[in-house]
């Protein structure tokens, strides 16, 4: 595979609780770029976020705050209750974040560029946007445990969100690179060290040699 675009992107993406923004701000902090589309998807959605009018007229005002912010808990709770309204949410947001997570591509300046997505194992458009994928990677049950603690949100409802996402073994079967993030965070930094000397390496080599998988 070769992409047109000359910066070296490389997919990160692990499943909800695996830590992918400690990762991502670990490479952020060693010169890379960081295109996150979770927080395009928050800037979308907040108070006067671009795409706060399309929702409000699909949703109504069941799932705005006081504030003219998305209720992501409302708007969580519609979503796994009804796939239909999911898919209607999919289809305001993805497109206006293609488009910004494009824009900051090709505004980047870092050594490369690493762009964050969640579901990205999930969506073949994401996935043709990366030169490598890295997967963020540690037990289902940790995940379950991390989240419970992280968001106080029960079992059930976390089990709910992992059954909508790729299992782990479909991430890992992708992936081209793996950071095991099921211990202590001070194992982070030495496995990001390791990869951000590849990717060094990789970046400064013409865009159709980049890909070895």
């Amino acid at each position: 595979m070769t992409l047109p675009n000359s910066r070296l992107i490389i997919g990160l993406t692990g499943g909800i609780g695996s830590g992918k923004s400690t990762v991502a701000d670990r490479f952020a902090a060693l010169g890379a770029t960081l295109v996150d589309t979770d927080l395009i998807a928050h800037a979308l959605t907040g108070p006067g976020g671009a795409a706060m009018p399309a929702i409000r007229e699909a949703f109504g005002t069941a799932v705005i705050a006081d504030d003219g912010r998305l209720d992501r808990a409302a708007m969580r709770a519609l979503a796994f209750s009804d796939p239909a309204a999911r898919k209607r949410l999919e289809a305001i947001l993805h497109p206006m974040i293609r488009e910004q997570s494009q824009r900051e591509i090709e505004a980047s300046t870092g050594c490369y560029v690493m762009l964050v997505v969640p579901l990205l194992v999930e969506s073949g458009a994401w996935r043709e946007r990366a030169h490598r994928l890295l997967v963020v990677d540690c037990p289902v049950e940790v995940q379950i445990e991390r989240v419970m603690r992280r968001s106080q949100l029960a079992r059930e409802q976390v089990l709910a969100i992992l059954a909508a996402q790729a299992t782990r073994e479909a991430r890992l079967a992708v992936a081209d690179d793996r950071i095991d993030n099921s211990g202590e965070p001070a194992a982070i930094g030495p496995q990001v060290d390791a990869l951000h000397s590849i990717y060094l390496a990789l970046a400064a080599q013409a865009p159709a040699a980049r890909v070895t998988s």
